[in-house]
């Protein structure tokens, strides 16, 4: 296939619309279901970029879950616990320990649900039965792997009445060295961003604790590729191997730290026991299940528990969740780690991060105020390393 013409670009209005090779060469894909769209290759190649890297960089399965051409989450495939699988409405998928390639499904999709609503999602390996079991229920707009078990594929023809998006990608395509965009009618060069991200980019701890504990690496690791292919200003808190919080685009560095230190903290409160044993009606969808959770954790537009709104959503009357009650939560969190795709210009970063459990940090350093990011880090005993590696995304 020489090119694949689109509907249309970004918008209704941005026609014609394909995708094709600049050297006339074949694409290194296949669609095998559906008619994706301009926004739907873009988080397609982005997120395969992902997966494909952390499968190199640490020898597991990996998932991504994209919107907007930015992850919600990625993570690789480590078994969940009986309240993770809960939190991430996994507990009744029978096999799932069994393949790692679905926990790590199950880990990037339960992340951040709200926003991985009508997601793409990106398969390091080949999409397994259990894989597609999981992703068939859920309301996602496409899927990208290398390949797909015979029955696996059988059952995603039939999501969305045969027109879920199913991509095949070239696992062994290398893309010329050379990128270009166009902008304003300008054509933009650069070679693309090949940096190799890996155990040893950690090794210049710069504070006082200088313990990194190879899990920690890891999830340091898995921060900053979700960073390699996120949208800039942007911050990515992980733990366990997968990303629990991205902030992504914002203009200021705290406002990232703040945006995806929340995102991790609600994905903490998820696995309560005040929010798993919240009454739900059994009529409700998942989708409108994470819509009350998010309104019960973060009390914002609606007041989930008031009188008049509670009977729509719940069997009996819960008790709120008091902000109180969630900081006494919270302040068990610990071990998780925290990576920037840029230098921290200022302490306040590191205050917020530490209210959601940051124990471990990488960024790139190179900030004239990092003597006071150091100082920040020593005070809360944070280990931080300095990659010297910038890692913007636009």
């Amino acid at each position: 296939m020489k090119e694949f013409e689109l509907k249309y670009g970004c918008n209704p209005n941005q026609k014609p619309a394909k995708i094709f090779m600049h050297d006339g060469s074949d694409l290194p894909i296949e669609v095998l279901s559906g008619r994706p769209g301009y926004i739907n290759f873009l988080d397609a190649f982005n997120s395969w970029q992902l997966v494909k890297e952390l499968r190199e960089a640490l020898n597991l399965p990996a998932v991504t879950s994209f919107k907007h051409v930015s992850p919600t989450s990625a993570a690789v495939g480590i078994k969940l616990s009986e309240k993770l699988k809960k939190a991430c409405f996994v507990d009744d998928i029978e096999g799932l320990d069994d393949s790692p390639l679905a926990c790590a499904y199950a880990r990037a999709r339960g992340t951040d649900r709200m926003c991985s609503y009508g997601d793409w999602v990106a398969l390091s390996d080949v999409c397994d039965l259990t894989t597609a079991r999981m992703l068939f229920r859920e309301v996602s707009d496409g899927i990208i792997a290398p390949g797909f078990e015979p029955e696996a594929l059988e059952l995603l023809k039939t999501k969305r009445k045969g027109n879920y998006n199913i991509v095949k990608i070239d696992p062994s395509y290398v893309p010329d060295p050379l990128e270009h965009k166009q902008v304003f009618g300008i054509t933009f060069e650069q070679g693309r961003n090949n940096f190799k991200i890996g155990r040893e980019l950690l090794n210049n701890l710069v504070t006082v604790n200088k313990d990194l504990p190879e899990s920690a690496a890891r999830d340091l690791i898995v921060s900053l590729i979700t960073l390699k292919y996120t949208q800039s200003n942007s911050v990515c808190y992980a733990v366990d191997g997968q990303a629990i919080g991205v902030g992504a685009g914002q203009q200021s560095r705290i406002h990232c730290t703040r945006l995806a230190g929340g995102k991790a903290d609600t994905w903490f409160l998820r696995q309560s026991d005040k929010v798993l044993a919240l009454p739900f009606k059994e009529e409700l969808s998942r989708p409108e299940r994470d819509n009350v959770i998010d309104g019960y954790i973060n009390q914002n537009e609606e007041d989930v528990c008031a009188e008049g709104n509670w009977q729509k959503y719940f069997t009996e009357r819960p008790a709120p969740f008091t902000r109180e009650e969630q900081r006494a939560y919270l302040d068990g969190v610990q071990n998780v780690a925290l990576g920037s795709d840029a230098f921290f210009p200022f302490s306040d970063n590191i205050d917020r991060a530490y209210k959601s459990g940051v124990r471990y940090i990488a960024e790139p350093g190179g900030s004239i105020r990092d003597d006071l990011v150091i100082e920040a880090c020593n005070r809360y005993g944070i280990a931080m390393a300095f990659t010297g590696m910038r890692l913007f995304h636009h």
